[in-house]
């Protein structure tokens, strides 16, 4: 395994704070670019603004510690840039302040990346593009699973923005040709959580249909993030992370006949597989899940439940 250098931006963050440690204990070199500084051993830090520019190339191109001042050959050249930062959902600033941040951000990220000739770059984007998430009353999707062909139609600002920043990824990999790969991020489940929300997620499964049922284990996203990094070639592209199944214990077809009647399968699924497809991941990257629920939501929490169904 080749080890990098990496310029990783919203590394203080639910997602970025567990992502960062699995990247760090593959060997890699992880400097964190945030508003905020990551309190983790290992981690170089630095605070930079995503909206600014200069920053972003200024950051990119400046050393990760006092280390690489050493062997007098100058600034070190970052491997691959991984970008979480963002406002990361809506109703925490005004819609427009949302747009601007994540949209304008991801530009100037990209665009710093490309032209410092940074060859890897990973972006954040989210299983909000799907349209189902934020929208305004209950939307059904057009077609089960969710994948990475659908038409993403989001009707909110925060999935709009991710939509705009695949758009963003297409077109500097177009005119560069380095690999960019765009991350359809599922609900992010941090270890705590499982004891924390799943037994109420399976007794009130309702709670869950804005995510499609979703979820991915913010240690396995490390993992993904790491196939990424390690995968060449592919120019641009777009991954679902998620787990294997979905958060809850409704097996699949029924769990859409359910909570999305009517709606049509696009391809036969497994009894429990997510309706927010990972079998490209699995496929094209190989990933192999570590941290399913089940793991970790005490038996008795679920299984008088599972008999019910």
């Amino acid at each position: 395994m080749t080890k990098k250098r990496i310029f990783f931006t919203g590394g203080s963050g639910k997602a970025g704070k567990h992502v960062i440690p699995y990247l760090l204990n593959q060997g890699h070199r992880v400097m964190n670019v945030d508003l905020t500084p990551l309190d983790f051993p290992g981690v170089d830090n630095l605070t930079a603004d995503i909206t600014d520019s200069g920053q972003m190339f200024n950051a990119m191109s400046s050393y990760a510690g006092f280390d690489e001042m050493e062997p007098g050959n100058g600034v070190p050249k970052f491997d691959a840039v991984v970008h979480f930062a963002a406002v990361p959902r809506i109703l925490i600033k005004p819609d427009n302040e949302t747009f601007r941040v994540n949209t304008v951000g991801t530009y100037n990220v990209i665009e710093a990346a490309v032209k410092l000739g940074i060859k890897k770059i990973i972006i954040a984007s989210s299983e909000t593009t799907y349209g189902i998430c934020f929208s305004d009353g209950q939307t059904d999707p057009h077609s089960l699973p969710l994948d990475e062909e659908y038409d993403v139609d989001p009707m909110d600002s925060y999935g709009l923005s991710k939509v705009v920043n695949e758009k963003t990824a297409r077109s500097f990999q177009r005119r560069s040709g380095v690999d960019i790969y765009a991350l359809r991020i599922g609900n992010v489940i941090e270890p705590h959580e499982y004891v924390a929300l799943f037994p109420h997620y399976f007794k009130h499964p309702e709670v869950r249909r804005r995510n499609a049922f979703c979820y991915i284990d913010a240690r396995d996203l490390g993992q993904i993030v790491d196939l990424c990094l390690q995968k060449d070639g592919l120019g641009y592209q777009v991954f679902n992370a998620g787990n294997d199944h979905n958060g809850a214990i409704i097996p699949s077809k029924q769990l859409a006949e359910q909570f999305f009647p009517g709606v049509p399968f696009t391809r036969e699924m497994e009894e429990h597989e997510a309706l927010f497809s990972n079998k490209k991941i699995k496929e094209v990257l190989g990933f192999k899940e570590e941290h399913n629920w089940k793991k970790y939501v005490p038996e008795e929490s679920y299984k008088s439940l599972d008999s019910m169904e």
